[in-house]
């Protein structure tokens, strides 16, 4: 079974930084897609930010792109987020997410229990 543990939220400051860690297991990590989903009360899940081996590129959503960065540790098969010039519409639960039987990060469709990410004004 595909599992996906993310640890790491808290409550920041606007303008400030926390870092999400995520312990996996269930799928390989020779080929794979992993990332970050979000999920705010009351709006739909939202794709925050992807790393694909494919190609060996990572993709972010506009609202986050130069203040969030998503690395692996293949060896621990872990995946974390760094948040930094947090806002407070980056308050949700975050998910880590995952490609189980493949590549895609049109295809995160594994995701385990969130961590909330609370940033105060």
């Amino acid at each position: 079974d595909v599992q996906l543990q993310a640890s790491g939220g808290g409550l920041a400051q606007t303008g400030g930084s926390l870092r999400l860690s995520c312990e996996t297991s269930g799928f390989s990590f020779d080929d794979f897609a992993v990332g970050w989903l979000r999920q705010a009360p009351g709006k739909e899940r939202q794709g925050v930010a992807c790393f694909s081996s494919t190609d060996g590129r990572s993709y972010y959503a506009d609202s986050v792109k130069g203040r969030f960065a998503v690395s692996t540790d293949i060896a621990k098969k872990m995946v974390f987020l760094e948040m930094n010039n947090l806002k407070p519409e980056d308050s949700a639960v975050y998910h880590c997410a995952a490609d189980a039987a493949g590549s895609s990060c049109l295809n995160l469709n594994s995701w385990g229990q969130g961590t909330q990410v609370t940033v105060s004004s």
